[in-house]
C-alpha cells in the first residue's frame, strides 16, 4: 500500500484535533455546574423559569472571562469554548426557531420619502402580493410589477431626492440602472439587519443562538433554545428601535374645531362612496381627569388618567367621531383624543388620509405605547392620541442616532426607567429643545419608539449634559430589554417573522432519549452482523465504524453545527451507509479468494478494483447531499452537513484506515479471515437470467407508477405545515379524549375544519389550521398568533369539558402537568410556497447532476438515462405509498420537509447501488470481450448480488429501529427510508440495468471466449 506515511499523519492530525474538540467540553461542562449551583442557589428550585433565568444570567456574565489557558498557545473565554462544541437543535432542547423576512416594501419606501405617488403604491402592493406565491427577492418582484404599472413615469425621480442616493441616482437615471442601485442597497440593508440581529440577540442571554442569513432570499435563520417567553422574543427581534423626540403641540379649540370639520368631510366622501344617505350614529365617550407629577428636571414621573365611569353621548358622529372621543378640555392640553385598542388602526388609517393633510398642517399623530389607567389604577382599553410638531425637513428633531450608551434602573420614585447618555451633537440638541418647551410655557416633549409615545414629560427648564430617562410603565425585564435593543441601535429594515417553531424542553428530553436509543441499538445491530458475516475482517469493520462517528462528531463540532433530530436520523443513516464502502471491499476480496489467490494479493487486489465503486457511489450521494444544503432550511441544511461529513469520514476510515489496519494485522504474521463458516459460501454461484426476467418486472412497476399516480391524482397528500402554511400544534392531553370529539370542539372557534393527528403518545394530538395564517393587523388590539391560541383554548376547553383549566399552564411549552402544549409552529403562505419551490428544484438539480456525472463517468447516455428512469421510479412510488397510506397507516406520512429530505437520500441511496452495478457491468465488457451483453450483464449483477443484498440489509436495519424507536416526529422521514431502500434496491437490479441492456447494441463475438480474469475498473 503505498501511501502509508501520508494516511498515518492525517489519522494522527485528526485524532489530535478531535481529541482536542472534546477535550473542550471539561472546562465548559464545569463552568455550566457553578451556573446550576448558581441559579439552584438564587432561585430556591432545580427548574423553572427562574432558575433558568438565574442559569442564563451567569453564563452570560462570564461568557467573556477566561476559563481555560493553554500554555504557551492561548487562553479561551467560556463563549470561545461553547463555539467549538456540538450545538442542540430545538427539537432536541427545547425553545424557539423563526424564519424572518426583512420588509423592503417599506424599505423602499422610505428611499422614495414615503412618497404617496398611486403608481409607485401599486407597484410595491404587486409586489409585496407576488412575494407570497414567488420565490424571486423583492426588488426583481418591483421590478416587474412596475413594468405593468408605470406608464409613461420612471423611477429615478422617486430617489434622485433621497441624500443617501443623490450621488447615484439622478432623474435622468434609467429604470434598469435604478432597480441595480435598488439591489445593491437592499443587499446591504439586509446584511446590515442581519448583524445587527446577532448583536441584539447577544443581550437576549441565550446559550448558544443560532443565527444564519439566506442571502439569496432575504430570509434571517434563528435558533433560541431554551427561550421560555415566546413574546418577548419576538418583541426583541422585530422592534426596530427606531427612537424619536419631537415637540408635542397643544390642542386648542381649532384643533378640535379641524376634527369636527374632518369628521364631516369624511362622512361627506363616505355617503358618496356609498351611494346613498349615511345616518350619523351615537357614541359614547368618557370624562378623563388628567394630572401630572414631575420631577425637578421637570421629567414626567407619574401620569395619572382617572376614567369617570359617567358614560357621556354626543348626538352626532361621522366615521371619525363614532370611533374616537376628542379631547373636550379634561385630557389637558397635550392628548387630542382617547379610543379603544380595536380602533386604533383604523383611526390611524382615516388621519393619513389628504383631508387631514389640508385641515393639519406641520404635525403627526401619534397614539401612546400604554393604554390609560382607569379610577383605581387598573388598566384601561383606551389610549391617547399625541399631536406632534413635524420639522420642515420632515425628520424628527432628534433620533436614536445619538445615543451613545443605555441602562435600565428604579427612579427615586420606585417607577423603572431607561436611562439614555448622548453624544455631544445630541447633547446640544436635547438642550436647545428642552430650552424651547421650557421657555413656551412648560410645553411637553413626546419621546417615541417604533412610532409609539412612550413618554410625554412636560418639561420646567433646560436639561443639558445630553442624559434622560424614558419612563412607560416598565417592569425590570422590560426596561432591561428595551436598554439593551436601543444599546445595539435601529434596525435599518423592519424584519417580519414568516415561519415560527415553539418546542417545549419535556419534548426535547423525550426526542434525546428516543434518538440515543436508535442510535445505540442501530449500531449494536449493525456490529453483530458484521462480525457474524465477515468474522475478523468484521472485526476491523467494527473499529473503522467506531472511528468514523468519532470523527464525524468531532467535525460537527468544529464547525458549530447544530443538531436536530434529522441530523440524528443522518447519522443514522450515516452507520448503515458507512458500511457499504466495507462491503464492497470485502465482498471482493471474497472473490480473489474464491479465485485461489493467497491473503495478501487478494486483499490487495480486492482493495484496488473496488476503489472505482466506491468512489463512484459516494460521489453520487455528496452530489444529493450538496444539493439538499444548498436548497434546505434549518434542520434539513443540518441532516445534509451530517450526511456530506458523514460519507467524507465513512470512506476514510473504511478505505484508508482500514487497509492500514489489515496491513498492519498482517504484517504481525497472523491471518485474517473474511467469512464465517455459516457465511462462507453465501451468493458465491449465483446463477440467475435477471434480464429474462425484465418484461414482467417491466409490467410490474408500469402498474406500481400508474397505481402510485393514481392515487396522487387521487387522494393528494397529507402536506404538512412546511408546505401549506398555517398553525401546528402539539398538544399533550391529562386524560383520554378522542379526535373527533376535539375536532368537533376545534371547527367553531377555528372557522373551519382543523387537521387532527395522533401523535404516537398516549393523548397527544397534532392540531392544524390555518385559522388567521394571512393576517398581520392586530385584532382587537391582540397578534393574530394570540387569537389563534385563545381560539385552541376554547375549543380544547370545550372537548375536555374542563372549565377550570389554566390558559397560562395550556400556552406554556415548558408545563409538564395538565392538559398543555408541547410544541408550536406557525408557517406563512409565503415561507411555504418558498419550501416548496426550495423543494422542487433541489430534486430537479439532483437528478441533473447524477445524469451529467454518471455520463462523463461511463460516456454513455444509456447509463445516464436508465439510472434517472429508475430514480423517477423509486420517487414515484415513495411519493404513491405516502399518498395512499396517510391516515391509514397510523403513523404521521406528512409531506414535508423531512419527507423532500428522505427522497433526495432515497435518490443517493439508489443511485449508489445503481452505480456499483454499472462499474461491475463496464469492468465485464472490457474483460469478457467475446460474451453477449445479456450474459455480460448478468454475470455483473450475479458478481454485485451479495453487496447489494448485503448493503440493504445493514442500511434497513438502522432505519428500522430509527422507525420503531425514534420517535413521532421522524416515523414518516424513516418510513420513506425503509421503502425507498427496497424499491431503490429492486429499480437498480431490474430497471436501470435493464434500460441500459435494451439501449445498447449486443456486442459481436471478436474472440474466443476470454479467460475470466479480474481487473481494475
Amino acid at each position: 500500500m503505498q501511501g502509508k506515511g501520508i494516511i498515518k499523519f492525517f489519522l494522527v492530525v485528526m485524532l489530535i484535533v478531535t481529541a482536542v474538540q472534546y477535550l473542550y467540553i471539561i472546562p465548559t461542562n464545569g463552568a455550566e455546574n457553578d451556573a446550576e449551583d448558581f441559579a439552584t442557589e438564587q432561585s430556591g428550585e432545580t427548574e423553572g423559569e427562574e432558575f433558568r433565568a438565574n442559569y442564563a444570567f451567569y453564563l452570560d456574565s462570564i461568557s467573556d472571562q477566561e476559563i481555560l489557558k493553554v500554555p504557551g498557545f492561548k487562553s479561551f473565554t467560556y463563549q470561545d469554548l461553547k463555539s467549538k462544541q456540538l450545538n442542540l437543535g430545538l427539537d432536541l432542547k427545547g425553545g424557539m426557531a423563526v424564519v424572518m423576512q426583512v420588509d423592503l416594501e417599506e424599505f423602499l419606501h422610505a428611499l422614495a420619502r414615503k412618497t404617496k405617488d398611486n403608481i409607485f403604491e401599486e407597484a410595491t402592493t404587486k409586489a409585496s402580493q407576488a412575494q407570497k406565491n414567488a420565490q424571486d427577492d423583492y426588488i426583481a418582484l418591483f421590478a416587474d410589477a412596475w413594468q405593468e404599472v408605470r406608464g409613461t413615469k420612471t423611477l429615478a425621480p422617486y430617489f434622485a431626492t433621497n441624500d443617501a442616493l443623490r450621488d447615484e441616482i439622478t432623474t435622468s437615471t434609467s429604470d434598469a440602472e435604478v432597480i441595480r442601485i435598488l439591489r445593491e442597497k437592499a443587499t446591504e440593508t439586509v446584511s446590515l439587519t442581519y448583524d445587527l440581529l446577532k448583536k441584539r440577540i447577544d443581550q437576549l442571554g441565550v446559550v448558544q443562538p443560532n443565527v444564519s442569513l439566506d442571502a439569496d432570499r432575504d430570509l434571517i435563520l434563528v435558533e433560541l433554545p431554551g427561550i421560555e417567553n415566546p413574546e418577548r422574543a419576538r418583541t426583541f427581534l422585530q422592534a426596530a428601535a427606531k427612537l424619536e423626540f419631537y415637540h408635542v403641540k397643544r390642542v386648542d379649540n381649532s384643533d378640535i374645531n379641524a376634527l369636527v370639520a374632518l369628521d364631516q368631510q369624511l362622512d361627506r366622501e363616505a355617503k358618496i362612496k356609498a351611494g346613498r344617505d349615511s345616518n350619523f350614529v351615537e357614541v359614547k365617550t368618557w370624562r378623563v381627569d388628567t394630572t401630572y407629577a414631575l420631577d425637578t428636571l421637570g421629567n414626567l414621573t407619574d401620569q395619572i388618567a382617572n376614567i369617570d365611569s359617567t358614560e357621556t353621548t354626543n348626538q352626532t358622529a361621522g366615521p371619525l367621531f363614532s370611533l374616537f372621543s376628542p379631547n373636550t378640555g379634561n385630557l389637558g392640553q397635550a392628548v387630542l383624543g382617547i379610543a379603544t385598542e380595536s380602533n386604533l388602526d383604523t383611526i390611524t388609517k382615516l388621519l393619513e388620509s389628504p383631508a387631514v393633510a389640508r385641515q393639519f398642517r406641520g404635525v403627526i399623530f401619534r397614539w401612546e405605547e400604554s393604554p390609560l389607567p382607569g379610577e383605581n389604577g387598573e388598566a384601561t382599553d383606551l389610549f391617547a392620541l399625541y399631536q406632534l410638531e413635524m420639522p420642515r425637513s420632515g425628520e424628527a428633531l432628534l433620533t436614536g442616532e445619538a445615543i451613545t450608551s443605555t441602562s435600565s434602573g428604579p427612579q427615586p420614585d420606585g417607577q423603572v426607567a431607561v436611562n439614555l447618555s448622548m453624544n455631544s451633537e445630541g447633547a446640544r440638541t436635547w438642550a436647545r429643545m428642552t430650552t424651547e418647551a421650557a421657555n413656551d410655557q412648560n410645553r411637553q416633549v413626546a419621546i417615541l419608539l417604533d412610532d409609539k409615545v412612550v413618554s410625554a414629560p412636560q418639561v420646567n427648564g433646560p436639561i443639558p449634559g445630553g442624559n434622560t430617562a424614558i419612563t412607560g410603565n416598565f417592569d425590570v425585564q422590560t426596561a432591561t430589554d428595551l436598554a439593551n435593543i436601543l444599546r445595539v441601535g435601529r434596525l435599518p429594515a423592519r424584519p417580519e417573522i414568516i415561519q415560527e417553531s415553539i418546542v417545549g424542553p419535556s419534548l426535547g428530553a423525550a426526542n434525546i432519549n428516543s434518538s440515543i436509543t436508535a442510535l445505540l441499538i442501530g449500531f449494536g445491530l449493525v456490529l453483530v452482523f458484521m462480525m457474524f458475516y465477515y468474522g475478523g475482517a468484521g472485526i476491523i469493520s467494527i473499529l473503522a465504524l467506531l472511528l468514523n462517528l468519532i470523527f464525524i462528531f468531532g467535525a460537527l463540532s468544529s464547525f458549530g453545527t447544530v443538531l436536530t433530530l434529522p441530523g440524528i436520523a443522518g447519522i443514522l443513516l450515516t452507520i448503515g451507509m458507512a458500511v457499504d464502502a466495507n462491503v464492497i471491499i470485502y465482498e471482493r476480496v471474497r472473490e480473489e479468494l474464491r479465485a485461489g489467490k493467497t491473503d495478501r494479493n487478494a486483499i490487495t487486489d480486492g482493495f484496488s478494483n473496488s476503489y472505482s465503486a466506491i468512489i463512484d457511489a459516494n460521489v453520487t450521494t455528496l452530489l444529493v447531499a450538496g444539493t439538499l444544503a444548498w436548497f434546505g432550511l434549518g434542520p434539513i441544511k443540518g441532516f445534509a452537513v451530517v450526511l456530506i461529513v458523514g460519507v467524507i469520514a465513512s470512506v476514510f476510515t473504511a478505505v484508508l484506515v482500514g487497509r492500514l489496519a489489515i496491513e498492519w494485522w498482517l504484517d504481525r504474521g497472523k491471518s485474517l479471515s473474511f467469512w464465517t463458516a455459516p457465511s462462507k459460501n453465501l451468493f458465491a454461484n449465483v446463477n440467475i437470467d435477471w434480464m429474462g426476467k425484465r418484461k414482467f418486472t417491466y409490467t410490474l412497476s408500469g402498474l406500481m407508477v400508474v397505481a402510485s399516480l393514481a392515487s396522487v391524482a387521487t387522494r393528494g397528500f397529507d402536506l404538512g405545515v412546511d408546505f401549506k402554511g398555517g398553525y401546528s400544534y402539539v398538544v399533550e392531553f391529562d386524560q383520554d379524549i378522542d379526535s373527533e370529539t376535539l375536532r368537533t370542539a376545534l371547527t367553531e372557534p377555528f372557522g373551519g375544519v382543523p387537521t387532527i393527528k395522533a401523535v404516537d403518545s398516549d393523548n397527544t394530538y397534532n392540531i392544524v389550521t390555518n385559522y388567521l395564517i394571512d393576517a398581520t393587523d392586530k385584532i382587537d388590539g391582540k397578534e393574530p398568533q394570540e387569537v389563534v391560541l385563545e381560539a385552541l383554548f376554547t375549543g380544547v376547553q370545550t372537548a375536555t369539558g374542563d372549565s377550570g383549566m389554566s390558559f397560562d399552564n395550556f400556552s406554556h411549552t415548558e408545563s409538564d402537568s395538565g392538559t398543555h402544549i408541547t410544541s408550536v409552529s406557525k408557517v406563512g403562505p409565503t415561507i411555504a410556497d418558498d419550501i416548496k419551490r426550495s423543494a422542487f428544484w433541489a430534486g430537479a438539480i439532483g437528478l441533473l447532476l447524477i445524469f451529467l456525472y454518471l455520463l462523463l463517468r461511463f460516456n454513455k447516455w444509456q447509463y445516464s438515462l436508465g439510472a434517472i428512469l429508475a430514480l423517477a421510479h423509486d420517487s414515484i412510488i415513495v411519493l404513491g405509498i405516502f399518498s395512499f397510506g396517510w391516515a391509514r397507516f397510523g403513523f404521521n406520512m406528512e409531506v414535508d420537509q423531512a419527507f423532500i429530505a428522505a427522497i433526495l437520500t432515497v435518490i443517493g441511496y439508489s443511485i449508489n447501488d445503481t452505480v456499483v452495478v454499472y462499474d461491475r457491468i463496464r469492468e465485464y465488457l472490457n474483460t469478457y470481450v467475446s460474451r453477449g451483453k445479456t450474459e455480460v450483464i448478468n454475470g455483473a449483477i450475479s458478481s454485485t448480488v451479495s453487496r447489494t443484498v448485503i448493503t440493504s440489509v445493514t442500511t434497513m436495519i438502522v432505519v428500522l429501529v430509527l422507525f420503531l424507536f425514534g420517535g413521532s416526529s421522524i416515523k414518516g422521514f424513516a418510513f420513506a427510508l425503509l421503502v425507498g431502500i427496497i424499491v431503490g434496491t429492486y429499480s437498480s437490479i431490474f430497471i436501470a440495468t435493464p434500460i441500459v441492456h435494451d439501449l445498447t447494441e449486443d456486442m459481436e463475438a471478436k474472440t474466443t471466449e476470454a479467460t475470466p480474469v479480474t481487473s481494475k475498473a
